[in-house]
């Protein structure tokens, strides 16, 4: 079957930001895929802190919205058209996509043209972006996969961390899937920290055998092999580096202010601790999808979902959001 054999499946509805401030649900063209594209249905889409700023600040980062450009990097669909040239899964394939190609990102506006996202009922992909999903996975779940990589990716770069002491710090959707990614990979212990009560239960129904507020102090005395900072702030980071043993490690996965900043060097350098940055992911969207056909349950990270077709819904679910004290993950239905 090709594009323009579809049967009328209704509007391709998408999210727009337009500008900052400015964020639409309206419909866009049906996609015509190139060579080495496949034609996918979106399921569900996760909120992510990219999108959140493109309709904030007309901005992330960097990256300056310039004109209008469909948000969304984070998907769960099925395969409508295989690609033509019969790379890639065939129609009828659940799939999640990796996001990032040799020079972009989906949904970002570094380049211009901007690379459109996947906030859209119908969207086609390079078929080499798409991980087929083992038929035990809902739909609903695989939503949580690119978010659930970079955690993967973070614990990658702490090392092996099996039989080991963990902290995370900041519990939103990328702190909570380091918690059931470091339980997944075999830590002793994970201990979570956050200013907030429900992203620490969400910590908890994760696997984390002890959350802490923010604020604390007996996360100084905590002494943990790895801790991985995921709040992007600097009292996290000082919290990371307080809580963290002598000779241990601290993974700056959340990404700090941008200029200059502050923090504890001297406490780093005393205690001769390794500071390593963590961004996006590589591969590990594969080992996800691997974990999660085995039984890995994520569920817990996910707190709202609404139907892209309510806009005003839509716009209520970018500002919960936007509020770490109310939400974990939220998902948008197509």
């Amino acid at each position: 079957m090709s594009a323009c054999d579809l049967p009328d499946l209704g509007p391709n509805v998408a999210v727009v930001a337009h500008s900052a401030g400015d964020l639409r649900v309206e419909e866009v063209p049906e996609p015509t895929p190139g060579p080495g594209e496949a034609v996918v249905s979106v399921a569900y889409g996760g909120i992510c802190g990219s999108d959140l700023h493109y309709w904030t600040h007309g901005a992330a980062g960097l990256s300056i919205l310039r004109e209008p450009m469909v948000l969304g990097h984070e998907m769960s669909g099925t395969v409508l058209v295989a690609a033509e040239d019969g790379s890639g899964p065939a129609a009828g394939t659940p799939v999640t996509v990796h996001p990032a190609t040799h020079d972009s990102y989906l949904g970002s506006a570094a380049l211009l043209p901007h690379t459109p996202g996947v906030f859209a009922r119908r969207v086609a992909l390079p078929a080499s972006m798409l991980r087929p999903l083992p038929a035990s996975v809902p739909l609903r779940t695989a939503a949580l996969c690119e978010p659930a990589a970079e955690a993967w990716h973070g614990l990658a770069r702490a090392g092996d961390v099996r039989d080991r002491r963990v902290l995370v710090v900041g519990c939103g959707p990328i702190g909570a899937l380091s918690v059931a990614a470091a339980r997944a990979l075999g830590a002793a212990e994970v201990v979570a920290v956050d200013l907030h009560d429900l992203p620490r239960r969400i910590a908890r129904d994760l696997g984390a055998s002890t959350t802490l507020a923010a604020d604390d102090p007996a996360i100084t005395e905590l002494d943990v092999d790895v801790a991985l900072e995921c709040s992007g702030s600097r009292p996290g980071l000082a919290s990371a580096i307080r809580g963290t043993r002598p000779g241990g490690r601290v993974v700056m996965v959340g990404l700090q202010p941008a200029g200059e900043q502050p923090t504890l060097l001297a406490n780093a350098i005393t205690r001769e601790l390794e500071l390593v940055g963590s961004f996006r992911f590589r591969d590990e969207i594969d080992d996800v999808v691997t974990a999660l056909g085995a039984g890995l349950a994520l569920d817990a990270a996910i707190t709202h979902e609404v139907d892209v077709t309510d806009t005003a819904a839509v716009l209520d679910a970018f500002g919960t959001a936007r509020d770490a004290s109310v939400s974990g993950k939220v998902l948008l239905r197509f």
